[in-house]
């Protein structure tokens, strides 16, 4: 099991325990309300307190609802990857979707809190609530946009990717904007209607799933090009589950009058983002470590 699907299955026992502690709750709730107890005369009496114990009701029954369909969809998306990687977008999109619901069933909540009726009063707004989605309409296209990216295989965080003149690494998706972290470390804020109506370069995303380093070694010594590939093929031991090392190949791409640029590639399996960057960590730090020692012999 990776290590994304495990922290993914321990915070889902977490809020199943929180999930059975609120419907504990909720049924005391309403039988404390709907029943005719000794609080019933009380609540009758004081119609505030009324309220607000209708609206906690309204409340913990709507998140209820909310996290049972969340619990339930994820557990069928985990079974259903059982085998293979687990996509953050689509966790990343659940949980976006749970808080815009959630959002949703306060604003109700407030309503009842203050003993509105949502129906009637929604009936008597509806020209305001026009005029509000009119000017809200960016936004609204920005969070439809932003769900249908999260529940996508197009883009996943991590990626590397052009859109427009800018290149970075997606670092989140919310749900009007995507964040992207570019090479020199500027966070760039795209918004997510741009990344869907815009041509997007996703260098991520290739046919071979290779993963490409280019060096430039300089001639202090003789280059025997077999010790060092097979040095950093010895260094990809640890990965072994996640790449094909007998597919990894060292070549020259350029010659200069001092040193040699060369290219060591490798095919990849489709592992996790956080996977694929102690990858390179370790290849680069064999390609710096065979420099010091050229230079040094």
């Amino acid at each position: 099991m990776n290590q994304l699907k495990s922290i993914i299955k321990s915070q889902e026992n977490k809020r199943r325990r929180n999930f059975l502690f609120k419907l504990c709750l909720l049924i005391i709730l309403i039988v404390g309300f709907e029943s005719n107890t000794w609080l019933t005369p009380f609540f009758e009496r004081y119609v505030i307190l009324a309220n607000v114990v209708r609206a906690l009701i309204f409340l913990l029954s709507g998140n209820l609802i909310i996290s049972l369909a969340r619990i339930i969809t994820l557990q069928f998306y985990l079974k259903r990857t059982e085998e293979s990687r687990v996509q953050p977008n689509f966790v990343i999109g659940i949980d976006r979707l749970a808080t815009l619901l959630n959002m949703i069933v306060i604003l109700v909540t407030f309503m009842l809190l203050f003993g509105v009726e949502p129906l009637k009063f929604l009936t008597s707004i509806t020209i305001v609530a026009a005029a509000i989605a009119l000017l809200t309409k960016e936004y609204i296209t920005n969070i439809v946009n932003g769900l249908i990216i999260m529940f996508s295989d197009q883009l996943e965080i991590g990626d590397k990717i052009l859109i427009g003149k800018n290149v970075g690494f997606i670092r989140d998706i919310t749900l009007i904007n995507m964040v992207l972290k570019s090479e020199t470390g500027e966070i760039i804020i795209v918004p997510n209607t741009l990344a869907l109506t815009s041509e997007v370069v996703n260098y991520s995303k290739n046919n071979s799933h290779q993963m490409i380093f280019d060096s430039e070694l300089p001639f202090y010594s003789k280059l025997q090009l077999h010790e060092l590939e097979t040095q950093l093929n010895n260094s990809l031991s640890e990965f072994s589950e996640l790449i094909y090392i007998e597919g990894a190949q060292l070549n020259v791409i350029e010659r200069k009058p001092e040193s040699i640029i060369v290219r060591y590639q490798f095919p990849i399996k489709s592992g996790e983002k956080a996977t694929e960057v102690n990858v390179r960590k370790v290849i680069n730090q064999e390609l710096i470590n065979w420099s010091n020692e050229t230079r040094k012999a």
